[in-house]
């Protein structure tokens, strides 16, 4: 036998086994009865989702093998509405596995993802690699245009096909071979990137002994900072836990200049110690196995693999974008470096200032002193009328309303994996039931950085399902008995991720594999990215930004002062992330032929090739802790968010030409984007909406910028 059908078999051996052993008492052995299939969080052990998940790889290699050996000549039904049939104990069990594990993991759990990820690399290649599969979807890929499909059928069709290839079906038994090796580790070592991650941010939270250290945060601040060190065990002290990112959100706010500098060097050498959770040498392993399989597959680069079946299409047109951004940015970053070294030399010693060059870790304080004094906007003054539930019900909420009619129920009655998590029903505006939403807001050591969306349950025709989403973020969660008040970044994450959401709850889809937010990365951003655009409208803003204690609603003079401050600071807050972006396509950018790199040395020099001010403006992620790229699916499309937020300004401006935020106007985006999934190729879908093809114009206005680095007057 060989290797490759050897690995096949022994992954059939283990999960059958599994399968026969399911009891019925796993929560996962049948479809959930709650309502809307939602997970049975209040039956579900940690210990529950190992045996399920094994058993539905078991359960759909299964299904997949009586297609494979039909002897029925290959159709559309008996051959890709089969596959799209198969796998629905995995996928139940995976969805609430993967949500839980992102968000609220433990011990166990992490062992069980060590576990199941090479299980999982395995157990795709088995379906992607089958032989006698891909020959059924290839007859039928081959006279795709006599089998009388519509639409939908065919995109399914197509993207079958150019998957299964993209995955290996067209390699030899030897390549396929390497092939399955290499998944099988690229997940072991995704695994462990995040892990390591995980482990070095909890660590890393700077930890301060001295009260007096903390001069420039507010009561409720120094009390999360106790709170939080209490739940380390480290009483009499304070902890600042680190966020995802680079920079840090207290860095704008801390006056004692030691300490900020110790804050930024915490969250820039979390995983660069040299210890456990070094997670240098794995991206480095990461980077070089994606480049050998981007060979195996006949494609230059990883990155160029990657891009295959995006909007972008390639790594140059990709880059290209990115280069039309760095070149003003760069103008821009000095620009604002130039003010805020002028504003060092003119505070006085004990407001901060004195003798001493700009460093990353004085950007956000003095670009905050900066703000404040031009355009008078202080953040803590906004923070008192971002209460998180009446931004929630009555924002983010109101905005999905007005824009599609939708409506939501508050549902106590849903068991959740938190308490932190909060659930709520979605009805269409004819009262009919939509899907449910969940939302876990609150940062804790034990929940992965940054904030997302994803699915329990897909929505699909074809099974009846409606769709159950979940959104994640990280927040500062305030002190007992304090408010639960948030920033207006804050506010703009909520926006952006429920724009996720409802990018999911208004698939409309047949077929799963291209339902909802089953599309490529440099698109699924363009929705969450434009419903931010609804926190500031004025048909909105109102009913949510109410002062918690007088229940005012926020003077018209702050909402001007955050209007004039818009593109305050946009060189170094789009210049980071376009740094991160550039850095990441340089990584994927490595041919099979050149050796590992030393992380370090790669890093320096993709970025010195940025063009960019890397000394005052540092990548929103460093290689090391960079968990999109080496620990999640956006390898070569961190530029995504940048191409996205292009797509998103051509929308708004759209709306703004069109009547702004009217019910016609939402439903319109809803029809001809949102409903959409991945049912159309994404130039046509976006043209048809917008008139014509993507302009970069409009996202460098929103930046204050022109082409060519000189400001526009705002």
């Amino acid at each position: 036998m060989r290797p490759f059908a050897l690995s096949i078999a022994l992954l059939m051996t283990s999960t059958a086994a599994a399968a026969q052993t399911l009891p019925a008492s796993n929560p996962f052995a049948k479809p959930s009865t709650l309502p809307y299939q939602a997970p049975a969080f209040d039956r579900i052990k940690d210990t529950d989702y190992q045996p399920a998940i094994e058993a539905g790889m078991a359960a759909q290699r299964a299904e997949i093998r009586a297609i494979a050996d039909s002897k029925a000549a290959p159709t559309f039904d008996n051959t890709i509405v089969a596959m799209e049939r198969t796998g629905q104990l995995l996928e139940r069990a995976g969805n609430a596995f993967n949500g839980v594990t992102g968000a609220n993991t433990n011990d166990t759990l992490q062992k069980a993802e060590e576990a199941l990820a090479p299980k999982y690399a395995a157990h795709s290649d088995a379906i992607a690699l089958d032989p006698k599969l891909f020959q059924r979807v290839k007859t039928l890929h081959d006279k795709r245009d006599t089998l009388g499909l519509n639409p939908e059928q065919l995109r399914v069709l197509n993207k079958t096909y150019d998957n299964m290839v993209r995955a290996g079906a067209l390699l030899t038994p030897e390549q396929k071979t390497r092939m399955t090796a290499i998944n099988g580790e690229l997940a072991q070592l995704t695994n462990a990137f995040n892990q390591k991650l995980l482990a070095a941010t909890k660590a890393g939270g700077l930890v301060v002994d001295d009260k007096a250290k903390l001069a420039g945060l507010s009561e409720a601040e120094i009390a999360a900072a106790a709170d939080a060190a209490k739940a380390r065990g480290l009483t009499g002290k304070w902890v600042i836990p680190l966020q995802n990112t680079t920079q840090q959100p207290l860095l704008a706010k801390l006056t004692d200049r030691a300490t900020r500098e110790a804050l930024f060097n915490a969250s820039w050498t979390r995983t660069v110690k040299g210890d456990a959770n070094d997670t240098r040498d794995t991206l480095s392993t990461i980077a070089k196995l994606r480049a050998e399989k981007a060979k195996l597959l006949g494609y230059p680069t990883f990155a160029d693999l990657s891009l295959a079946d995006s909007m972008a299409k390639t790594p140059q047109t990709a880059s290209g974008f990115m280069r039309q951004l760095a070149d003003p940015l760069a103008i821009e970053q000095k620009r604002e470096a130039g003010e805020l070294q002028e504003l060092v030399k003119a505070a006085k010693e004990q407001e901060g200032g004195g003798n001493f060059d700009l460093k990353p870790w004085d950007w956000d304080f003095y670009s905050e002193k900066l703000r404040k004094a031009r355009y008078d906007l202080n953040q803590d003054e906004l923070k008192p009328y971002f209460e998180i539930t009446n931004v929630l019900e009555k924002g983010v909420f109101e905005a999905a309303t007005q824009l599609y009619g939708i409506t939501f129920k508050k549902r106590t009655d849903i068991p959740v994996y938190h308490p932190d998590v909060t659930v709520y029903e979605v009805f269409e505006a004819n009262g009919q039931p939509l899907g449910l939403a969940y939302f876990d807001f609150w940062k804790r050591d034990n929940k992965r950085g940054g904030a997302w969306m994803s699915n329990y349950v897909n929505q699909s025709k074809l099974f009846g399902t409606k769709p159950v989403v979940f959104n994640v973020s990280n927040f500062t969660k305030p002190a007992a008995g304090q408010p639960a008040l948030i920033t207006f970044d804050d506010v703009s994450t909520m926006f952006h991720e429920f724009g996720h959401a409802l990018h999911g709850l208004f698939a409309n889809q047949t077929y799963p594999s291209v339902s909802g937010t089953n599309v490529a990365r440099d698109f699924v951003e363009f929705p969450s990215q434009f419903n931010e655009h609804w926190a500031l409208d004025p048909k909105v803003l109102p009913k949510y930004a109410v002062h918690y204690q007088t229940k005012q609603v926020i003077p018209a003079a702050f909402i001007e002062k955050i209007d004039r401050a818009e593109t305050f600071n946009t060189g170094y807050s789009v210049g980071e992330a376009v740094a991160a972006a550039q850095m990441d396509m340089s990584w994927h950018a490595l041919t099979a032929d050149q050796p590992k790199q030393d992380a370090d040395a790669f890093e320096a020099k993709a970025l010195a090739a940025t063009g960019l001010d890397i000394a005052h403006v540092p990548p929103r992620y460093r290689s090391s802790y960079f968990s999109h790229v080496f620990g999640s699916g956006y390898a070569a499309g961190y530029y995504a968010y940048q191409w996205t937020k292009m797509l998103d300004t051509d929308a708004y401006e759209w709306f703004e030409r069109n009547g702004g935020m009217t019910r016609a106007n939402g439903q319109r985006f809803r029809d001809m984007i949102l409903s959409k999934g991945d049912t159309e190729d994404y130039a046509p879908m976006f043209r048809a909406f917008y008139g014509k093809d993507p302009d970069i114009a409009p996202m460098l206005k929103g930046m204050g910028l022109n082409a060519d680095g000189t400001r526009i007057a705002k």
